[in-house]
C-alpha cells in the first residue's frame, strides 16, 4: 500500500475510470480509483492534493456512524431494534421475535450473511409488486454490498439492492425498490422517470433525504 499520504487507502484499477478518483466509503475507507494506464504515484499525489478534503469527509462519515448508532447489544432492522444474544459455539443467526442468537465475540460476518438472506425475503415481494404496477418485469434479483449504491436496474431488467437497506426504516427500503422499479421504464433520470417515482412514491423526497443524511451510518455496529 503506497504511504506518501498519513491517510490509509487502497488502490483500484479500473478500465472504465478516465480520471483518478478519490472516494471515502460509508464505512470509513479510503479507495483511490486509477484508470488503468495511470501511475501508481498518481494515487499518493491525489491523496496528498485532497488530504484536507478526505480528512474532512472522513470527519463527516464517522459522525453519521456515531449519530446513528443503535444501542449496545442491539442492531437495526427496518425501523426496529433487534437484541443481541451471543451464544458459544454457534456459526449462524438465529431470530426468534425481538431477539437474535449470534456467535460470541465478533458475530457481523455471522450477521451479513442473516441480513442478506433476509433481504432477499423484504426485497422480493416488494419488487414483484411495484414491477406489476409499473407493468414491466425483472430478469434477476441479487443482493450485495455495494458501496456506493443502495440499488440498480440494468438494461436487461437485472436489479440489485443493497442488504444494508434493512438498517433502515422501511419506507426508505419501499423508497429504493420503487426507485429501480421505474427504471424497468424509463431508464434514466429524466423528468418521465421522477414523475413516475412521484407517481408511486409522493413522499420520495424525504426518503432521499433521509439516506444524504444517514446513509453512512447504515452499517453494522463494531463488537
Amino acid at each position: 500500500m503506497p504511504t506518501a499520504s498519513p491517510i490509509p487507502y487502497r488502490v483500484r484499477r479500473s478500465t472504465r475510470a478516465r480520471r483518478v478518483r478519490v472516494v471515502v466509503h460509508p464505512d470509513a475507507t479510503v479507495e483511490v480509483v486509477l484508470p488503468a494506464r495511470a501511475r501508481e504515484r498518481d494515487a499518493a499525489e491525489a491523496m496528498r492534493q485532497l488530504d484536507d478534503w478526505v480528512t474532512r469527509r472522513l470527519a463527516e462519515v464517522r459522525s453519521q456512524a456515531r449519530r446513528t448508532a443503535p444501542p449496545a447489544g442491539t442492531v437495526p432492522y427496518l425501523g426496529t431494534l433487534l437484541t443481541l444474544v451471543p451464544e458459544a459455539g454457534r456459526t449462524q443467526v438465529h431470530g426468534q421475535g425481538l431477539r437474535l442468537w449470534v456467535p460470541a465475540g465478533d458475530p457481523r460476518p455471522a450477521l451479513e450473511r442473516w441480513y442478506r438472506r433476509r433481504a432477499r425475503e423484504e426485497i422480493a415481494p416488494r419488487l414483484d409488486e411495484a414491477a406489476a404496477a409499473v407493468g414491466r418485469t425483472y430478469t434477476t434479483l441479487a443482493v450485495r454490498n455495494q458501496r456506493t449504491r443502495w440499488g440498480s436496474c440494468s438494461s436487461s431488467g437485472a436489479m440489485s439492492f443493497n442488504w444494508r437497506l434493512l438498517l433502515a426504516p422501511p419506507a426508505v427500503l419501499d423508497y429504493v425498490v420503487w426507485h429501480e422499479a421505474c427504471h424497468l421504464v424509463h431508464l434514466d433520470h429524466s423528468p418521465r422517470f421522477w414523475a413516475l417515482v412521484a407517481t408511486h412514491r409522493p413522499a420520495y423526497r424525504e426518503q432521499q433525504r433521509w439516506l444524504t443524511r444517514n446513509g453512512a451510518g447504515l452499517q453494522l455496529p463494531a463488537f
